[in-house]
């Protein structure tokens, strides 16, 4: 098919959620879509616990059934562990908002994003699987399409009047121009591997996330997958994880186990496989959202430190965002940047206010108990963000609060539409 055609209305660089979601909603407007995916699908992706909001872009994209007949582990909670093994009192979802949205997932990303990406197929999107992005095609400062590399087809030039980037934390257009900013306080260090026949907890519990803290505010996820599968891993400062005294990753992951007493008993059954991943420089942000033809989603745009399993949620709501902003400038043949200026600023407001949370914390002096002590007022607010339920919402009265705990970033102009 791509040997006789070469033009679309829209191509999107990557198959991730964000590119997946995308280009499921832009086909099914009626519009002509090709994504191009560097990899073969399924592959191995980090990120696998989702919040309740994400219930919204799937139901959206008619997929919540599906999740709720496949093997998932259910996700009703949240809970924190101290590092003597003392466990907070699970925050279930369900005692917040009384909605199907209260119970979501653990998932293996390899299933989850060919989900997204079958679906997209399925509303009629083209995909090219194992073709790599080169580079744009400008015509003058205009984004007219991209040139490719194929495996099947070699190499081939793209052409659209929007070219959407979902390249995930590769930054294709943002890294070729140069808009990529990091965060000064949050380049935090992640190692992490997998557990067979690791223990679970029991009841409503046995698919929760568990964040066990460490020394220096450091911590482990603790994630349940299905087929008795447990992904575990460590997010702390560089510093305070390669202290000079190993640089394997699969001692200092031993070595951790031992400094919260929850996570060695729970591992202690269980049987480690695989390989340790190492990634590092979590949370960044790039200057611009949109030049003309062109348009940024989900980790392309923007990535948050993964404290809060927002990933996949901002990469879903993104996409929703964007295939309805992108929709309209196609529909009125305006593919200039300020048609994306709302789209953008909706993603920074949302970005900015977990990004200030995230930045709560970090901090020494910073706990949630702290927070609502003082403010039992604020508890729907704090939860709220936590779930992914920032559309519309006001919550200065809650980082006015944190900041009287803390001391918060400036805000930031980031996601902009280059004019």
């Amino acid at each position: 098919m791509i040997a006789n055609k070469t033009n679309f209305d829209a191509i999107v660089i990557g198959a991730g959620p964000a590119g997946s979601t995308t280009a499921a909603l832009l086909a099914e407007k009626g519009h002509e879509v090709m994504v191009v995916e560097k990899e073969k699908f399924p592959r191995y992706h980090i990120g696998e616990s989702l919040i309740p909001f994400c219930y919204f872009p799937l139901k959206r994209l008619g997929l919540v059934d599906k999740l709720r007949q496949s093997e998932n582990p259910k996700k009703y909670s949240v809970q924190f562990v101290r590092q003597n093994g003392v466990v907070s009192q699970p925050f279930y979802f369900f005692q917040h908002m009384n909605h199907p949205s209260s119970t979501t997932w653990q998932v293996r990303r390899s299933e989850f994003d060919q989900l997204l990406l079958d679906k997209a197929r399925e509303k009629g999107a083209s995909v090219l699987e194992e073709t790599k992005a080169q580079a744009l095609l400008k015509d003058g400062d205009r984004v007219v399409g991209i040139r490719v590399i194929s495996k099947k087809s070699g190499h081939i030039e793209l052409r659209a009047p929007l070219v959407v980037d979902a390249s995930g934390r590769d930054c294709f257009s943002a890294v070729k121009e140069n808009w990529m900013e990091r965060d000064p306080k949050l380049r935090k260090i992640s190692i992490w591997t997998y557990f067979r026949g690791a223990k679970r907890d029991p009841g409503l519990d046995e698919g929760a996330t568990t964040v066990a803290y460490l020394p220096n505010k450091g911590w482990f996820w603790y994630i349940p997958l299905s087929g008795d599968i447990v992904s575990v891993g460590i997010v702390a400062e560089r510093e305070y994880l390669y202290d000079g005294s190993t640089k394997q990753p699969a001692e200092i992951f031993a070595r951790e186990v031992k400094n919260n007493t929850w996570i060695e008993d729970h591992l202690a059954s269980g049987e480690q496989y695989g390989e340790y991943h190492v990634i590092g420089e979590f949370s960044y942000r790039n200057r611009y959202c949109a030049m003309d033809g062109l348009a940024l989603a989900g980790d392309a745009l923007a990535f948050l430190d993964p404290v809060f399993s927002s990933g996949v949620f901002l990469a879903l709501k993104s996409g929703v965002l964007l295939a309805d902003a992108a929709s309209e400038a196609l529909k009125q043949g305006d593919l200039s940047a300020e048609k994306f200026a709302s789209y953008g600023k909706s993603m920074q407001t949302a970005i900015e206010v977990m990004r200030k949370i995230v930045y709560a914390f970090y901090d020494e002096n910073f706990s949630f108990k702290k927070l609502i002590e003082k403010n039992m007022d604020l508890r729907s607010d704090l939860t709220d963000c936590l779930v992914g339920n920032l559309e519309g919402k006001d919550f200065t009265d809650l980082i006015e609060a944190i900041s009287e705990l803390v001391d918060l970033p400036e805000p930031i102009e980031y996601g902009l539409a280059k004019v």
